[in-house]
């Protein structure tokens, strides 16, 4: 039996020809395209040695994901098309290639996810926990897409599944609704950033320094040193006072001063004040009025800004100005005034 006999021969239904050259197409197509691969990967890091961003590095970690099962995958089926085979069989390699083709799809757009949260969390360290929520939530809608994607290319009627899944979420959610509260509450908190870890809140009763922002909760730690755990839902329905994204801080005080002091002195008060707030660095006078006339004083209002949103620096402004007013005042002799109550007795004939 000559070369030419053995080529012809059959064998399920195809020659031993058919079979070789199936098996050469397989073996070219595998090395060209691990040629293929080698060649842009080998560019790219060389490209990416040049520049600074990191959009290269995604592009290289992303063929990477292409590994051998991929590449056989690839060849194997291109080489099955000089095969004769029965449309039964060759509709289920065509799934199964779909099936593979969507799977390596959907772990390089893993690798997008990934590289996106990475970013994020360079940026806003802080909040962790939400961006991997956010993570593993994208990923899993990714994943239920690609799977509804390869039934519905399969044939089967997803409609009644998609249903079925809707009314299972439902059901779900109605179980777990103050809990899917809280989780949508602090994506709600992650992307509108009415606050960030560090920052000084007051909620309600409740102030402190934000410390935590999790999925369920934002834990803060009060002035007394205990902490002070809040459902996000809670502060997504609250008015909250940031005070750490204040510039500065506008301040009323008031003081005064005895019904004997002369309107002399009542009149030198302004220039006092004003003395006293051009030595203060951090703080700006808006104005100083004699306000009014007291039951037991005569009022004075001062309202001045401080250049800080550091309570502490605020409460040595006001310090530095009580007692420069303390000292001003004792050189001036002009009386603080305090409750007294004088009584008129009218002496009859």
């Amino acid at each position: 039996m000559d070369l030419s006999q053995v080529l012809e021969y059959e064998v399920f239904g195809n020659t031993v020809k058919i079979y070789v050259i199936s098996l050469l197409v397989f073996i070219l197509s595998l090395a060209l395209l691990k040629l293929f691969k080698g060649i842009i990967v080998k560019k790219l890091k060389k490209l990416s040695k040049k520049t600074k961003n990191k959009i290269d590095d995604l592009i290289i970690s992303m063929i990477e994901t292409l590994n051998w099962f991929f590449y056989i995958s690839v060849s194997a089926y291109i080489s099955l098309q000089f095969v004769n085979i029965s449309d039964n069989a060759m509709k289920w390699i065509n799934y199964i290639f779909m099936a593979i083709i969507i799977f390596f799809i959907v772990r390089a757009i893993m690798k997008i996810v990934n590289f996106s949260a990475d970013r994020l969390a360079k940026k806003d360290d802080s909040n962790q926990s939400i961006i991997r929520f956010l993570v593993t939530l994208t990923k899993g809608i990714i994943w239920l897409f690609a799977i509804l994607l390869i039934l519905s290319n399969m044939g089967y009627n997803i409609t009644s599944l998609v249903a079925g899944l809707g009314i299972g979420g439902i059901a779900v959610a109605l179980a777990l609704q103050n809990i899917l509260s809280d989780i949508f509450s602090s994506v709600s908190i992650y992307f509108d950033k009415p606050f960030k870890v560090g920052d000084f809140i007051i909620v309600g009763d409740n102030l402190g320094v934000v410390k935590k922002i999790g999925i369920k909760t934002t834990r803060l730690e009060s002035l007394w040193g205990q902490e002070v755990v809040i459902s996000n839902q809670e502060l997504t329905s609250v008015r909250i006072n940031n005070y750490k994204k204040m510039e500065r801080r506008r301040i009323h005080f008031k003081f005064g001063v005895t019904y004997q002091t002369p309107v002399a002195k009542l009149k030198r008060i302004n220039e006092i004040i004003k003395d006293i707030f051009d030595k203060i660095e951090l703080a700006d006078l808006d104005r100083v009025h004699f306000k009014e006339f007291g039951d037991f004083s005569l009022n004075y209002e001062v309202a001045y800004y401080v250049n800080t949103n550091d309570y502490n620096k605020y409460m040595d402004v006001q310090q530095e100005i009580n007692i420069s007013l303390k000292e001003r005042f004792e050189k001036e002799k002009i009386e603080f005034a305090y409750p007294t109550q004088s009584i008129f007795l009218n002496k009859s004939k």
